[in-house]
């Protein structure tokens, strides 16, 4: 199960381009965001999350995260960050196999099945993707919240936890993933280490976007949107008919934030 690190989603809400035209969809999706339907949102905590998200933003970010992850990306060699991102994406692979057949996506199981047995054999336990280099593509992963939110399962109340960030009520489904192999495997501390490692990476890719959050006139509810937007997006249950086909595949470029790793 992949964990979201202190402000993954808040920056990825603001990833912009370089060029006029995705500046131009990034303040789209945002006033967007910032005026959606409130009926939409389950927030009935909000004056807590709100705390929380002062305490993250202000604070646990500027003076933790942010440098110990710039510290990480700058000093560690590149083929051994790529090796340990490899490796902790590989371990996500048959949790992807399950929830995309319970989801009835058995094309995506199927990819997601070569990956992990391509990768651990060939790409020496997952270490080099073997399995892009053959064509077979990296997908986005699958939790068993999204399964629960596939077949009508609401995301419930929205929370604001220090130190991790966003959370819902459905995402406590995502429990099941580590319920068999490889990921039942790790104990508490290793799960915390691909946590933290998978987080440090993000974090770092996403520096360059920051003020785009800074000039939000509510960080904290667009920061909530685009969560809810993605979850939703993750889960299949977003209304197509409603959809903006470009909007949302600016969305899903930039919140697919391990694709570069």
């Amino acid at each position: 199960m992949r964990k979201i690190w202190i402000l993954i989603v808040i920056l990825m809400a603001g990833c912009a381009s370089h060029s006029q035209q995705d500046q131009s969809q990034q303040d789209q999706l945002q006033q967007e965001s910032a005026e959606s339907d409130s009926a939409d949102v389950n927030d009935p905590f909000e004056g807590f999350n709100r705390i929380m998200w002062d305490f993250n933003y202000e604070i646990l970010d500027p003076y933790f995260v942010r440098p110990v992850s710039l510290t990480y990306t700058g000093y560690t060699p590149r083929f051994i960050r790529t090796g340990i991102s490899n490796f902790l994406a590989n371990l996500d692979e048959p949790a992807s196999v399950v929830n995309n057949l319970l989801m009835g996506n058995g094309g995506l199981a199927l990819t997601h099945l070569n990956r992990f047995w391509i990768n651990t054999t060939f790409g020496v336990a997952g270490l080099y993707d073997a399995a892009s280099q053959g064509g077979i593509a990296k997908q986005d992963e699958r939790a068993f919240g999204d399964v629960l939110g596939k077949w009508g399962v609401g995301n419930g109340w929205y929370f604001v936890f220090p130190a991790y960030g966003p959370w819902t009520l459905r995402e406590g489904g995502d429990f099941a993933d580590g319920l068999y192999p490889p990921l039942s495997y790790l104990n508490f501390w290793a799960g915390l280490g691909k946590w933290v490692f998978e987080g440090m990476e993000t974090r770092s890719a996403l520096v360059s976007q920051e003020s785009t959050l800074e000039n939000s006139p509510d960080p904290y509810v667009l920061t909530r949107d685009v969560f809810l937007q993605r979850r939703a997006y993750k889960a299949e249950v977003t209304d197509e008919e409603a959809v903006d086909e470009d909007q949302e595949d600016y969305l899903d470029s930039y919140l697919d934030d391990e694709d570069d790793f």
